[in-house]
């Protein structure tokens, strides 16, 4: 165990060690100050800290406002708001060795103090005097040496259009941040326009990347990319040369990934498991998109921003587990989401951008989202990611369920012009609970076709998360009245109202209103086996058909998507009342 691990357990009351034990599943214990990535600072008296800015009058602007940080010396079960000096330092990494603060800044500079974050002097020492960006924290390996990973910009001209190129970059340091040395990663491939996608998306081949070094010594580097999953970089010789990079085995789309190794070498991985909607075509789109996001250089929205999750490995990046969701947006479903908490504090109204800690007693403290109505403090124990099942009865309303629809908005970042909203569509409920048509005072989740013309898609679906799993069953209650549902499991998040779920999906099926009867209640099983490569369905214990697997799933399926089958308005849908998923 850290000192640091130590400090912060001796900071406990016999009621604060009886209370951060009982938390299993993740709980909000705060709302941090700004954007999360760098923020979270443990004092070697075991306080922890968490940066922000207050008073802010505008986004994008690093330094504007006073700097705050949230203190809390209960391992974040309170905190305390505390200004902190004018000119300080602030967030930073406690070195252990030395006893002294670190951290690194764009422009590029490693700051140095003797003192802490409070420090209004620290001595900043030269990295680069290339611009390099959105770095997190530096971090000390096995051989002493610090690395930090950060990202840089490129930006070129061609054919009258601007190209942007990013890649990722690791700093390094043998002498304890006196010195430091650079090495720049190649590029992820650039977004190919394919069918189901009408344009390109912004380019981010190779950004705000994150690492660890793992059990055989090797350190693995995960990137932001515009493709469909992030990037892997491998280094055998501590972060002096680089593998080119590969398709990570974890799905996400312009998103930052984060990467935290625990004192006994298991690594957790947060990021968002999900995929946005397919890109629509930027010429004839309204309301109208603007040149730079018509050449990749900036974004039309994000749809894939609104869910998190974590998965754990206990051999050294070979294999995970989990793939949970840590964090639904509690404004997803927000009509006015493009507007809501204003501008200012962040535009991104996302719970994307992590950075964690290790708590004592296999917990672990996690913050992430951006805009304040939307960021979070969490902690959650290690062991909620190892487990073999879930059960939804829908008694904690639809918490637990993705469902909005999108409004037709404007899109592209327009905070330039003093607009609210960050690359974001508005949004309202799709499925809803209603009575049970049973009659049994309970509430069941109807999906139906509401064709009105203000929304993105007709389809109304549902999407739950369960723990990945390669072989398993998912029993549903369903009842069709309408049309029917497309049932669908899947690897990763898909938007509720994605009208190319059949083509993405692992399995997907049609559960017609004569397969399973019509106005009653039936209790549908899937049994799955990903190595396989096939699915059973039965109802009633008859097996009804096979479903051929058309993609692998290396790490296990843990989403079920219901959609609406419906070609025209269908008032009467479907209801679903009972959900499990179990590894078999």
């Amino acid at each position: 165990m850290s000192s640091l691990l130590k400090a912060m357990e001796a900071n406990l009351s016999e009621s604060d060690v009886r209370m951060l034990k009982s938390i299993y599943e993740p709980r909000v214990v705060g709302v941090p100050g700004e954007d999360s990535r760098r923020s979270i600072t443990v004092m070697p008296d075991g306080e922890i800290r968490v940066y922000g800015r207050a008073n802010i009058k505008a986004v994008f602007r690093e330094n504007e406002g006073d700097m705050v940080y949230l203190s809390s010396r209960d391992c974040g079960l309170s905190w305390k708001p505390v200004y902190a000096p004018k000119g300080a330092m602030g967030s930073c990494v406690y070195d252990e060795k030395n006893k002294r603060f670190l951290t690194v800044k764009p422009g590029t500079w490693c700051l140095i103090s003797d003192i802490g974050p409070d420090d209004t002097s620290p001595r900043r020492i030269r990295i680069s005097t290339r611009g390099y960006f959105d770095m997190f924290q530096p971090i000390r390996i096995s051989t002493g040496r610090w690395l930090c990973p950060a990202q840089a910009r490129t930006e070129t001209e061609e054919d009258g259009k601007c190209i942007m190129n990013y890649n990722s970059a690791v700093f390094r340091s043998d002498d304890d941040g006196e010195s430091w040395s650079v090495t720049d990663l190649k590029s992820a491939p650039r977004f190919e326009t394919v069918w189901p996608h009408k344009s390109s998306r912004w380019e981010n081949n190779g950004s705000e990347c994150t690492l660890t070094e793992l059990a055989d010594g090797r350190i693995m580097l995960i990137s932001r990319t515009s493709q469909d999953w992030f990037y892997a970089y491998y280094s055998s010789d501590g972060g002096e040369t680089w593998t080119d990079g590969e398709p990570s085995p974890f799905h996400g789309t312009l998103t930052t990934p984060f990467l935290l190794k625990l004192s006994d070498g298991r690594i957790i991985h947060f990021w968002n498991n999900s995929q946005p909607l397919a890109e629509v075509d930027k010429e004839s789109y309204w309301p109208p998109l603007g040149k730079d996001c018509k050449d990749a250089v900036w974004e039309d929205v994000f749809t894939n921003r609104d869910v998190n999750h974590a998965a754990i490995s206990e051999d050294g990046g070979k294999t995970w587990i989990g793939f949970r969701e840590l964090g639904l947006n509690e404004i997803r479903n927000a009509s006015d989401f493009r507007s809501a908490g204003g501008m200012v504090s962040s535009a991104d109204k996302s719970v994307h951008q992590f950075q964690a800690v290790e708590l004592p007693f296999g917990k672990v403290l996690v913050s992430y989202g951006q805009h304040e109505i939307s960021r979070r403090l969490v902690i959650f124990d290690v062991n909620w990611l190892y487990e073999k099942s879930r059960t939804e009865t829908f008694i904690d309303g639809l918490k637990n369920m993705t469902t909005h629809v999108y409004v037709k908005s404007v899109s592209e970042s327009q905070v330039g012009k003093g607009l609210p909203g960050h690359c974001a569509w508005n949004r309202t409920n799709g499925a809803l609970l209603v009575p049970d048509p049973q009659g049994n005072y309970g509430e069941a989740l109807q999906i139906t076709r509401i064709d009105d013309p203000r929304l993105v898609s007709p389809f109304q679906g549902a999407v739950w998360n369960f723990p990945a799993m390669k072989k398993g069953r998912v029993d549903i209650d369903v009842r069709i009245e309408g049309a029917g549902l497309r049932l669908s499991l899947t690897d990763r998040w898909f938007n509720a109202a994605d009208e190319y779920i059949w083509y993405y999906a692992q399995f997907t099926t049609e559960l017609e209103k004569g397969l399973c009867g019509r106005g009653e209640w039936v209790r549908l099983s899937v049994h799955f086996d990903c190595e396989a490569g096939k699915a059973v369905a039965e109802c009633g214990g008859k097996e009804l058909f096979a479903i051929k697997m058309k993609d692998s799933a290396p790490n296990g399926i843990s989403y079920l998507h219901l959609q609406t089958l419906a070609s025209a308005p269908d008032p009467r849908g479907a209801y679903v009342r009972y959900l499990h998923a179990e590894e078999e």
